[in-house]
């Protein structure tokens, strides 16, 4: 079994579960906005752990932490609720949707570049990955858009999901938090096709910027994609413990 017809199946059985009680579907809420903010930023090199980033969320400082780590936090989960609020009205992707998402992950971290595109030339520390100039970023991001909502739309969605996040970090349209926004647009396009997020931990940090470099400076997407349905089967697999548990 592919690791694609083990996701499905998986899928299908979270399904029967559906419609979820309002003290489910807020228990599994709870859950992977704590996950996917503190996996997410501690990708980037914030330093809050999970237990942190929890109380961060409930509202209180953690001493020893510096200001723009605490708001890196706020940001991303007002970021998620913002990409909610987005499927459940079930808007198509735009360009606007997605300057939107990285105002939000920038708001109050780094609110100068919040929601722009990059005027400048950026370099990717470690990459042999050269990113297009600033002149061509807003013809190359109307291109993914466009491609996103017609040419993959027969594509499993998790191989959708995927090119749109390589796309946004290949492209790099933003000065910062292009990798923070990729991920919730991933998840953007897992959730509308009615997937749990998919999390990329910060363990496996190596092994997958591995994979967007080899994706970006050769081409091949298989480490990637593989770990990005990975990351889908296992977000899938808690979905269905938390449930039954529940049940």
């Amino acid at each position: 079994m592919s690791k694609f017809q083990q996701l499905d199946k998986l899928k299908i059985k979270l399904d029967s579960y559906r419609p979820f009680s309002p003290a489910i579907a807020e228990k599994l809420r709870e859950q992977y906005i704590v996950d996917w903010t503190h996996h997410s930023t501690a990708i980037e090199g914030n330093t809050l752990s999970l237990k942190e980033t929890r109380v961060v969320l409930e509202g209180i400082t953690v001493g020893g932490k510096t200001l723009r780590e605490h708001l890196e936090i706020t940001d991303h989960r007002n970021a998620i609720e913002y990409v909610e609020d987005y499927i459940n009205e079930e808007i198509p992707l735009t360009e606007s949707f997605i300057r939107n998402v990285h105002y939000m992950v920038l708001k109050n971290s780094f609110s100068e570049h919040a929601g722009k595109y990059r005027n400048t030339g950026v370099t990717i520390a470690g990459s042999k990955h050269k990113p297009p100039s600033p002149v061509e970023v807003p013809a190359l991001m109307k291109d993914m858009v466009q491609k996103y909502n017609n040419k993959w739309q027969d594509k499993h969605p998790v191989k959708r999901a995927a090119l749109l996040h390589f796309k946004i970090t290949h492209i790099h349209p933003f000065v910062d938090g292009n990798g923070r926004t990729a991920r919730l647009l991933m998840n953007f396009s897992l959730m509308q096709s009615g997937f749990p997020p998919a999390i990329f931990k910060k363990e496996h940090r190596l092994e997958y910027l591995e994979a967007l470099e080899k994706a970006s400076s050769e081409n091949k997407l298989d480490d990637f994609l593989e770990l990005t349905v990975q990351a889908a089967v296992e977000s899938t697999r808690l979905h269905l413990e938390t449930v039954s548990t529940e049940l």
